[in-house]
C-alpha cells in the first residue's frame, strides 16, 4: 500500500510525525494488526471473565471450581475471537457460520493442545523458567492462530 499522511500540515511536529508513522505502519498490513488487537482484547476478555468469576461466585482454592472458571473464560474468550476475527480481522462473508465457527474452535483446540506441548517441552524437559516458557509458547500459538485461522477458518 502507498504511503498515507493522515495529519496533514505540522509535519515538523513530533506529535505528528509518529502518529503519521504509526499509521504507516498499520497500512501496510492491517490484517495482522487487526489480528493482534483482537488477540489483546480476547486476552483482556478471558481475565476479565475468569477474575470476575473466581472472586464472585466461584472459589479458586477449589480445583474443581478452578477449572470451571477457567473452562468458562475460555468459551467466552473463543466466542469473542470468532466474533471479532470474522468481522474485523478477516471479513468473512462466508454463509455457512456453523461450519466456521466449528472450524474455529477446531483449530484453537488445536493451538491449545500446541501450547501444552510447548510448555511441557520448555519447562519439564529443558527445566527452563516457566514464564519464558509461556512467552515462547504464546508466540508460537498466536502465530500458529493467524495461520490457521488464515488458511483453514476465514478462507477465501
Amino acid at each position: 500500500m502507498e504511503k498515507k499522511l493522515i495529519i496533514k500540515g505540522h509535519q515538523n511536529n513530533p506529535f505528528v510525525k509518529f502518529w503519521n508513522w504509526g499509521w504507516n505502519i498499520y497500512y501496510k498490513n492491517p490484517q495482522i494488526w487487526n489480528y493482534l488487537i483482537a488477540g489483546l482484547l480476547t486476552t483482556v476478555v478471558s481475565l476479565v471473565v475468569y477474575f470476575v468469576l473466581t472472586r464472585t461466585i466461584l472459589d479458586p482454592n477449589n480445583p474443581i471450581q478452578l477449572q470451571i472458571a477457567n473452562v468458562i473464560s475460555w468459551i467466552c474468550a473463543i466466542t469473542f475471537a470468532y466474533i471479532t476475527n470474522r468481522i474485523f480481522v478477516f471479513k468473512s462473508k462466508n454463509k455457512n457460520i456453523l461450519q466456521e465457527i466449528v472450524r474455529f474452535i477446531e483449530a484453537r483446540v488445536a493451538s491449545l493442545l500446541m501450547d501444552m506441548f510447548c510448555m511441557f517441552m520448555i519447562v519439564t524437559v529443558l527445566s527452563l523458567n516457566d514464564v519464558i516458557g509461556k512467552i515462547v509458547s504464546q508466540i508460537v500459538v498466536t502465530v500458529t492462530n493467524y495461520i490457521l485461522s488464515k488458511v483453514f477458518v476465514f478462507k477465501k
